[in-house]
């Protein structure tokens, strides 16, 4: 999604709601394990920092996938938990705010810094999307910068790195995916440690993991075409810097929609099952 500079986006929220838990024939309250622990779904905490960029398609799958969603929109006025208990995963989507923002600018992301610090030293499965991925980075000890070529915006493709063969979400991809771009600063510098997955002719740091369960898109996979249209029209930089104009961008992403889904809903299911092995392992 766009960011700070690029007019970012942002979503809304509505957290579910479990049904109350039935009792069984057996005397066992339905919803809790044989020992008596409460049994739930695999839970995932997802910020949104803008509600121009909202989880969208994204959500939709990993909802598909079997995850409970909780979703906080922090500029709407959602609280973000201290920490992370209670969630086995946590993804931050993208928005108009500057990973580079001090906390007086951008107040509401000193609570996604610190969560996302949290989510990499305990290799909690977590994904960062756009300024998701530039404040994963720094959480982990990278650089971001203003982009020195420009902005990056619209429908293109990504080419995976040798890495990404060995990893295990990304390892099903094609060599090229479908992406769609939206953000004025750059990841400049990889935490150490991280592995390259991805990179584009524009930015080289398009999609790494950190540990074994850290990973950042710089791209995003969310978008609908109506995101994207939006993300143009409020972007002039953006657009300006690009061959094409709003009404072509939304076209262009409308013409990759299917490809998108064909390759980053199974993504998805992949980032799902990490969430769900957290989860088995915290039982």
């Amino acid at each position: 999604m766009p960011e700070r500079r690029d007019g970012r986006h942002a979503v809304a929220g509505g957290r579910p709601l479990s049904p109350p838990p039935r009792t069984g024939t057996a005397g066992r309250r339905r919803g809790t394990n044989l020992d008596g622990v409460p049994d739930r779904p695999a839970r995932l905490l997802v910020v949104v920092p803008s509600p121009t960029d909202p989880p969208a398609r994204l959500g939709e799958w990993l909802r598909a996938a079997g995850l409970e969603l909780d979703v906080r929109c922090v500029r709407e006025g959602d609280e973000l938990p201290a920490d992370l208990t209670g969630h086995d995963g946590l993804l931050v989507m993208g928005g108009p705010q500057s990973s580079l923002d001090d906390d007086e600018t951008s107040p509401e992301l000193v609570g996604v810094r610190h969560l996302l610090a949290q989510a990499l030293a305990a290799d909690l499965p977590a994904l960062g999307v756009c300024l998701g991925a530039q404040l994963l980075a720094l959480a982990g000890g990278g650089r971001v910068r203003v982009g020195v070529e420009g902005p990056e915006v619209g429908a293109t493709l990504v080419a995976k790195r040798d890495a990404a063969d060995a990893d295990p979400l990304f390892r099903p991809l094609p060599l090229s995916p479908d992406v769609v771009q939206w953000h004025h600063d750059e990841i400049c510098e990889l935490p150490p440690g991280a592995v390259l997955l991805a990179s584009s002719p524009m930015y080289p740091y398009q999609a790494f993991r950190v540990g074994r369960h850290g990973y950042a898109l710089q791209f995003h996979v969310e978008t609908t075409p109506e995101m994207v249209r939006a993300w143009a029209d409020s972007d002039a930089v953006g657009v300006a810097a690009s061959p094409y104009d709003p009404a072509e961008h939304e076209a262009r992403a409308a013409a990759a929609a299917d490809d998108l889904a064909e390759v980053w809903a199974p993504f998805a299911e992949r980032f799902a099952d990490l969430v769900r092995s957290a989860h088995g392992a915290s039982a």
